[in-house]
């Protein structure tokens, strides 16, 4: 059964029992925006959410099943990338006028869906080259110039997708140069939606580099000119509190991040542009988690991460792993040994599927801490080995 059909019956049921996706969400205490692509059929079911909505809505185990049948079929690397983003790159080589606009959206959509939907594979390279493709034609002039301004903003997009993809790679230098082209594009376009995404990536870049200052600036630069939806500022909170502790306001980073919860809490949607649908309650955790941890606050950075991993607090991505790896961090930190080699041992179990760069760094760092640990039991610091060597497998030896 697909996700379809899956959304179809739940909004059924929902209809049965004169019940909105709003009141399911809060009752659930799901995020709308994350319930409603569900229900929309453009993002898969949760084996957590399509439990919760049996039970809410008695469905004697109906919904599991037709999620458990909905969810994709399990696909290698290369039948995956190679095939749907090489037909598309050739798309963009030929497509003209209004053509190409929609070859390039349809690029950028099929790139986010494997980024967020499937583990293993990186999407900087496709993107790369993708974006590349247009580059090209864009200098050329290769183009109906009727279409010129909405090829422009198709092409910023996909040099932000492609700037967050190499960010997330490590390829830090690559990662600034895309940014710029889709700062650029996005400006040139009057595209002011995916000009603030790209901002949010550059501030994110610079976290990255220990460049806090930098960060911060990026971030007030935004929230100085005002007129942000609920959820943009929350996003660009994160990046100023993020920016703050970098660089010693604790305190001040704190204020910005009890900003950012009162935004989500208040629940309004109104003007948010789709890409935020991220921007969730379980990601205000995360956040503040990490805040605290990078202020050296670890046991109240546990409670957070804890709570943001739990079920219905977040979207489901392929990054949950990194949450989990600055809670492994947190625990070995505080030197709370049992729940430090549970976490581990997960670790080592989801490590040949994460593609993201930045999140094996911080695993590497977490299965490294074997070497300084003092008073830790021997089954700790084996599952941390067995971690390190599950990181450095080769993901095609059988």
């Amino acid at each position: 059964m697909s996700s379809g059909k899956f959304s179809r019956r739940v909004r059924d049921l929902l209809r049965d029992r004169g019940m909105s996706i709003r009141a399911v969400a809060r009752h659930l205490n799901y995020d709308h925006a994350y319930l409603s692509r569900v229900l929309s059929g453009k993002q898969q079911p949760s084996t957590q959410l399509a439990s919760a909505l049996d039970k809410l809505l008695n469905g004697n185990g109906e919904l599991v099943e037709c999620a458990s049948q909905a969810a994709a079929p399990t696909v290698s690397p290369e039948t995956t990338k190679s095939p749907a983003i090489s037909d598309r790159i050739f798309k963009l080589n030929e497509a003209r006028g209004a053509d190409f606009t929609q070859a390039i959206r349809e690029t950028c959509r099929r790139l986010v869906a494997l980024d967020n939907e499937l583990n293993g594979v990186s999407i900087a390279e496709p993107a790369g080259r993708a974006f590349k493709v247009v580059h090209r034609r864009l200098g050329d002039g290769d183009y109906d110039l009727r279409h010129e301004r909405d090829i422009q903003s198709a092409a910023a997009e996909l040099a932000e997708v492609a700037g967050w993809a190499l960010w997330d790679a490590e390829r830090d230098d690559a990662a600034q140069r895309f940014n710029l082209e889709a700062l650029f594009l996005a400006k040139l376009s009057g595209d002011r939606s995916i000009e603030l995404l790209t901002l949010q990536n550059m501030a994110m870049l610079s976290e990255w580099r220990g460049r806090n200052q930098e960060a911060l600036s990026i971030a007030r630069s935004v929230l100085n000119r005002g007129r942000l939806s609920p959820r943009v500022e929350t996003m660009f909170r994160f990046r100023e509190a993020k920016g703050l502790v970098g660089t010693g306001r604790t305190s001040d980073a704190i204020e910005s991040l009890e900003r950012a919860r009162s935004l989500i809490e208040d629940g309004t949607e109104v003007g948010a542009p789709d890409w935020a649908w991220w921007v969730t309650h379980g990601e205000v955790d995360r956040q503040w988690g990490h805040v605290l941890q990078i202020a050296g606050d670890t046991e109240k950075a546990i409670e957070l991460l804890l709570q943001s991993v739990q079920p219905g607090r977040d979207v489901t991505t392929g990054y949950s792993s990194e949450r989990v790896a600055r809670l492994a961090q947190c625990f070995l930190d505080v030197n709370a040994w049992r729940d430090a080699e549970e976490v581990a041992r997960s670790l080592a179990t989801a490590a040949l599927g994460i593609s993201s760069g930045r999140t094996l760094r911080i695993i590497g760092r977490v299965a490294k801490q074997r070497e300084t640990l003092k008073g830790a039991p021997s089954s700790l610091t084996d599952t941390l080995e067995h971690l390190g060597k599950q990181l450095d497998e080769d993901p095609f030896a059988l």
